[in-house]
């Protein structure tokens, strides 16, 4: 879970009607009919993994979880650097997606990422730990921030929801 999909589509002489995808480590594998045609294949493919990975969302629903998958997140791109003291959901926020205090060492995550991708909230995650490294968003800060494979495609995917819920970030922190 985190990264991006890796799709793997298997067409079968033997299916008939039925569609089902299933995760095999990084890759979601699609299972469909041989006689589906590009597009329904590509319709079908998109409609699959968007429910694998609703399911998998749903794993990141408890404070326990985003703590796990925080300290998997600072293992892999922080070397463990970026230890917090709490990350926790939390209700209140709702023009950004995430808050960090250095001081204390907590996290907060605005629970509006819960329905999104997991990528989306392992960037948001990413950016937070990494302001236990760098409080401001200077060069250095997004350095940390980059390791992350997929920050850029995170990034405009939260600017395009927040465009399309008409929510426009704080001044100045359009990466929080």
């Amino acid at each position: 879970m985190g990264e991006l999909a890796d799709v793997e589509v298997r067409r079968s002489k033997r299916r008939r009607r039925t569609v089902s995808a299933y995760r095999d480590g990084e890759r979601i594998v699609v299972l469909i009919p041989a006689t589906m045609s590009t597009r329904e294949e590509a319709e079908w493919v998109e409609t699959m993994v968007a429910k694998v990975e609703k399911s998998e969302r749903s794993v990141l629903q408890s404070d326990e979880d985003i703590w796990e998958r925080a300290m998997s997140l600072n293992d892999r791109y922080f070397g463990g650097l970026a230890m917090p003291n709490s990350i926790r959901w939390v209700a209140n926020q709702k023009s950004r997606w995430g808050s960090c205090t250095p001081g204390d060492r907590s996290i907060r995550l605005s629970k509006r990422l819960q329905p999104m991708p997991s990528w989306v909230v392992d960037y948001v995650i990413v950016h937070e730990l990494a302001h236990l490294l760098e409080p401001g968003h200077g060069e250095s800060f997004w350095g940390w921030v980059e390791r992350y494979p997929h920050a850029e495609r995170a990034k405009g995917y939260l600017l395009g929801w927040s465009a399309a819920a008409r929510v426009a970030p704080p001044p100045g922190n359009e990466d929080d």
